[in-house]
């Protein structure tokens, strides 16, 4: 025991595996293959190294993946004192060659984990510690099983339904006393016994009294190469959304007519806007909002007034075009904001058709369409009737989905 009362626990993590099920790759059996930049191994050893109860760390490797290893290593910082064994042709005598490399370093239990389960998490290790510390001589985190059970025949059909209660999924690290679990598996292989799946069914046939823990959701094993692909997308997506936020503004002088355009629906009046195009100042401001968000530019960019094929075009046709560009750049537009700012006519009788409109041309749902509308007092040249006012914010996520 340690001065404070609390065990001192070495970390053997199990490396020696060949891993056929994964495929092969010029990057080395999976434990070295890369997740996020980095190698497996690399990840695994990282989280013990953050730990603050890891005295020691032996790393259990095939003799032909020592320079495998040693790539890994550099990569993690702090590992230079992480030691090394040879491991064997099968997990049990690999696991038993990290136990003996383990038996002078100091500690008086141990941890053995595989090298590709890389997301335990400092709350996972502290619940096997804590078992630990309350005398327990060995530990093993696990999780219920959720799935229904069958029993299959050799034939392939369903031979019968096996209950779940009281089934656990096993998982890594397992931790025990380490005489305690050398000496089991010395007897074990003095027995000749090669079959063993995990060291916790050692610890049983040893006649020894395992205590089960709460595992962890996320400690998955990578066995295949599709596992080793989630990890990896997993690992390398970004730690923060990319959202970004635009923002548009536009004016139109009103002119004698017969009613103006706005948001896509055209409301009777006795003036028009005045404008190339039709002079949609609402569609307009949110079209410049959706380019700021990949620094398009503007509208008369894209379609510049000069250009005569967009005298008196629907504005709808711009922002459309703004919106191909986003969702071309990886963008997926979540919310569009439209404020109206006229004396007349009147906005609210058209809100809702107004959104619907916004809904249709984006391809979003209502809920994330908004047009408010205010005056502006009879202040200015809104005020005095000679134009309308827009401003529009939308918002949108790059690399996500809605």
């Amino acid at each position: 025991m340690q001065q404070d009362g609390r065990t001192s626990i070495g970390i053997i993590v199990v490396a020696a595996g060949r891993g056929e099920r994964a495929g092969t790759s010029v990057e080395g059996p999976k434990q070295y293959r890369r997740i996020g930049g980095k190698p497996v191994i690399a990840r695994t050893l990282e989280a013990f190294l953050a730990w603050p109860r890891t005295a020691t760390i032996v790393s259990v490797i095939h003799p032909d993946d020592v320079a495998f290893f040693e790539t890994a290593r550099g990569q993690v910082e702090g590992a230079e004192g992480v030691k090394t064994a040879l491991g064997g042709s099968t997990r049990q005598a690999s696991v038993l060659a990290g136990l003996r490399a383990m038996a002078d370093a100091g500690v008086t239990h141990v941890m053995i984990h595989d090298a590709v389960r890389p997301f335990i998490d400092e709350s996972l290790l502290d619940r096997i510690a804590d078992a630990l510390d309350d005398g327990e001589t060995c530990v093993l985190p696990a999780m219920p099983v959720t799935d229904t059970l069958k029993r299959g025949t050799e034939n392939g059909h369903v031979a019968e339904t096996v209950s779940r209660a009281g089934l656990f999924a096993a998982q890594t690290p397992q931790a025990f006393s380490l005489p305690v679990i050398l000496a089991a598996h010395e007897s074990a292989a003095d027995s000749g016994r090669s079959d063993f799946t995990d060291d916790a069914s050692i610890a049983e046939w040893a006649g020894l009294e395992v205590r089960l823990v709460e595992g962890l959701p996320e400690n998955v094993k990578l066995t295949l190469q599709k596992d080793i692909a989630m990890a990896d997308a997993k690992l390398s997506a970004p730690t923060l959304p990319d959202v970004r936020t635009g923002n548009g503004y536009d004016v139109h002088q009103l002119e004698p007519g017969d009613g103006v355009t706005l948001c896509g629906i055209f409301i009777p009046h006795d003036q028009k806007l005045k404008g190339h195009s039709d002079a949609d100042v609402a569609l307009h401001a949110l079209t410049d909002a959706l380019l700021a968000t990949c620094g398009a530019g503007d509208i008369g960019d894209h379609f510049p007034p000069s250009d005569m094929q967009w005298k008196g075009a629907p504005s709808r046709i711009f922002l459309e075009h703004a919106a191909k560009i986003v969702r071309e750049a990886g963008g997926t537009i979540m919310n569009a904001d439209i404020s109206l700012i006229a004396e007349a006519p009147k906005i609210g009788p058209h809100r809702q058709e107004m959104r619907e409109k916004l809904s249709e041309i984006l391809g979003i749902s209502l809920d994330r369409c908004s047009v408010k509308a205010t005056t502006n007092e009879k202040i200015g040249f809104v005020g005095r009737r000679e134009g309308i006012a827009a401003i529009a914010t939308a918002t949108v996520v790059y690399g996500g989905s809605a």
